[in-house]
């Protein structure tokens, strides 16, 4: 069976609305807006408004780094699927390793990392809540070091898949992404080997069988993200059960990020 790759471009706390619009234009403007596979951006929530004008224009597709669960209310600092559906975002990525206060690079003291305090029940409300409003759901999951040096991988994501997807009837998750980003791999540089990759993806497929069923497993697609280059994309978007990246650094470089899109087409 078929599946659409994709690539998105995840920003997370980087470049302002004019250097988001500057590049995006230059992603056009290099690929001459072509793209045969759904290719989105995910800028910060502030930058959205500005890149909606200029997505809206082009076949790139928006998306959000992050939503809430309720569509309003006494919840300060958090922004809802309602408020981003207003900006036509297509995607929403939700589950990040640094949401659940797990980082590949830790760049902030370990004393803050309680801020990041994301849990499978919360992923959960927040698919719920996105797939009403016609958003795709971008699911991240993923061990750390510490559990993969345990063997603990396939434990691990099995677990956060079952968490995720509790309680929400198949027939929605066949529009799911799913991307696999090893912790560990994310900010260092470090890339999961392709063949391992691929295993961890298969896996995933698996799980989303039993969960679902093969069908609506065979029609989900999974990412790999986890320092996703132009010299290794091509090896990694070869295998079966990826189908495409969830793009970090790389996706914030219009020429290494169209080099993505190509390999992934």
């Amino acid at each position: 069976m078929m599946r659409s790759p994709l690539v998105a471009g995840n920003w997370k706390m980087n470049l302002t609305s004019a250097e988001g619009e500057a590049l995006v234009n230059e992603i056009i403007h290099i690929a001459s807006d072509t793209f045969n596979i759904d290719v989105v951006v995910c800028p910060s929530f502030l930058s959205i408004p500005k890149i909606h004008d200029v997505c809206r224009r082009s076949r790139i597709k928006l998306g959000a780094q992050n939503c809430f669960w309720l569509d309003n209310g006494a919840f300060t600092g958090q922004v809802s699927p309602t408020q981003l559906a207003e900006f036509h975002v297509d995607f929403c990525i939700i589950g990040h390793s640094e949401t659940r206060g797990k980082f590949g690079k830790l760049d902030i003291p370990e004393s803050t990392v309680g801020l990041f305090a994301e849990t499978d029940e919360t992923i959960n409300h927040k698919l719920k809540a996105l797939f009403f409003q016609g958003i795709t759901p971008i699911l991240c999951v993923g061990e750390t070091l510490a559990e993969r040096e345990a063997g603990q991988t396939d434990s691990v994501i099995a677990s956060q898949l079952k968490g995720a997807l509790s309680g929400i009837d198949t027939a929605e998750l066949y529009g799911l992404v799913v991307a696999y980003e090893p912790v560990w791999a994310i900010g260092t540089g470090k890339t999961c080997d392709t063949p391992e990759a691929e295993r961890v993806c298969a896996m995933i497929r698996a799980e989303l069988a039993k969960i679902a069923d093969t069908e609506t497993a065979e029609l989900i697609r999974i990412l790999y993200g986890g320092s996703v280059k132009p010299d290794n994309a091509s090896d990694l978007f070869s295998q079966p059960n990826i189908d495409g990246g969830l793009v970090g650094g790389a996706s914030m470089q219009a020429h290494g990020f169209v080099d993505i899109i190509k390999a992934a087409e």
